[in-house]
C-alpha cells in the first residue's frame, strides 16, 4: 500500500463559512440522534420479545446493527469535526473511514439481499420454511454477510490507497469519500481501483437481479392466495423490507451517478444525506409503522420497564 509517507487529508465538508456549518452539524446530529433511537429500539425489541425470535426478525436485528455502524463510521466525525472547525484526518483514519464505511454498505446490501430470500420461503414454501430457515441457515447467513461486507471493504480501501496522491490532499466532502480519493490519484493511477469498483458492483448487480426476481415470485405467490386477510397478511410483512430495499438501493444509484464537483451545491448536500443518514433513519420507522408484531412489542418492553421503575 503506498502513500504512508503523507500525513492525511483535508475534509472540506459542505461550507466553509463556520455559521453555516454549525447548522449542518446541528441537522446532522438531529438525524443522528434519530437513526440511533430508531435502530436501538428495533435491537432491544427483536432481543427481548419472545414473540420476534424468528429469522425473519433475526435479521431485522443485524441490519439495524449494520444501520447503526454504517451511520456511526462517518456522521459523528463529522458533527465533531464541524463544531471545533477542523477538517483534518490522517491517512489511516481516512483508511480506516474508508473500509468501515465500504464494508458496512457491502454488508447492508448482502443482507437484504438475504432477507429477501428468508421472505421468499416463508411465502413460496410455508411448509418446509421451518427446515429450510433453521438456525444454523440463519447464523450461516449473518454471517456471509458480515465476510462479505469485511472482503469488499478489503478489496475497495486495499485499491483505493495502492494509488499515489498528488497535488492538495483535498477531500471535498465530509467524510472520506472513494471516488473523491480517486480523483487525487497521479497519472491515472486509479486502473486497479476502478477494476474492483466495476467487480463489486456486478456482485452488487447480480444482489439486486437476485432481489428483483425473489419479489417477482413472491407477488406471484401472493396474488394467488384466495383470502383477502391472507394477502394482506403477507404483504404486511413484505413490503417493509421492499420499501427498504427501494430505498437503499435508490440512493446508492444516486450517489453512484451524481457528478462529484469541486464546490458541493445544494443538491449535493441533499444527495450525500440521502445515501448516508435516510437509509438508518427511516429503515426503523418504516418496520415499526408497517409491522403490528414490532408496534405491540415495542408496548410491551416499555411497559415493562414502566412496571420494573415503579417496583
Amino acid at each position: 500500500m503506498a502513500n504512508f509517507s503523507m500525513t492525511g487529508f483535508i475534509l472540506m465538508g459542505f461550507s466553509t463559512k463556520p455559521e453555516l456549518e454549525i447548522f449542518y452539524a446541528s441537522l446532522f446530529l438531529v438525524l443522528y440522534l434519530l437513526a440511533l433511537i430508531g435502530n436501538v429500539i428495533i435491537i432491544t425489541t427483536t432481543s427481548l420479545d419472545d414473540s420476534l425470535q424468528s429469522p425473519m426478525y433475526f435479521f431485522l436485528k443485524h441490519l439495524s446493527l449494520l444501520d447503526l455502524c454504517y451511520i456511526s463510521v462517518i456522521v459523528p466525525r463529522f458533527i465533531y469535526d464541524s463544531y471545533t472547525h477542523s477538517g483534518n484526518i490522517s491517512l489511516w483514519e481516512c483508511i480506516v473511514q474508508c473500509f468501515a464505511f465500504v464494508s458496512c454498505a457491502s454488508a447492508e446490501l448482502c443482507i437484504l439481499t438475504v432477507m429477501s430470500y428468508d421472505r421468499y420461503v416463508a411465502i413460496c414454501l410455508p411448509l418446509r420454511y421451518e427446515i429450510i430457515m433453521d438456525v444454523r441457515t440463519c447464523v450461516h447467513g449473518v454471517v456471509g454477510v458480515w465476510m462479505g461486507g469485511v472482503m469488499s471493504g478489503a478489496m475497495h480501501t486495499a485499491a483505493t490507497f495502492s494509488i499515489h496522491f498528488c497535488g492538495p490532499h483535498i477531500i471535498h466532502q465530509f467524510f472520506c469519500d472513494v471516488p473523491q480519493l480517486v480523483k487525487l490519484s497521479c497519472n491515472q493511477e486509479f486502473i486497479g481501483e476502478v477494476s474492483v469498483a466495476l467487480f463489486l458492483a456486478l456482485l452488487a448487480f447480480l444482489c439486486v437481479i437476485f432481489i428483483g426476481f425473489s419479489y417477482m415470485h413472491i407477488f406471484s405467490s401472493v396474488l394467488r392466495i384466495s383470502s383477502a386477510e391472507g394477502r394482506a397478511k403477507a404483504f404486511s410483512t413484505c413490503l417493509p423490507h421492499l420499501i427498504v430495499v427501494l430505498l437503499f438501493i435508490s440512493t446508492g444509484t444516486f450517489e453512484f451517478l451524481k457528478p462529484h464537483s469541486d464546490s458541493p451545491t445544494v443538491s449535493d448536500i441533499l444527495l450525500t444525506i440521502l445515501y448516508t443518514v435516510v437509509p438508518p433513519i427511516f429503515n426503523p420507522v418504516i418496520y415499526s409503522l408497517r409491522n403490528k408484531a414490532i408496534k405491540l412489542a415495542i408496548k410491551k418492553v416499555f411497559q415493562r420497564r414502566e412496571v420494573y421503575h415503579l417496583c
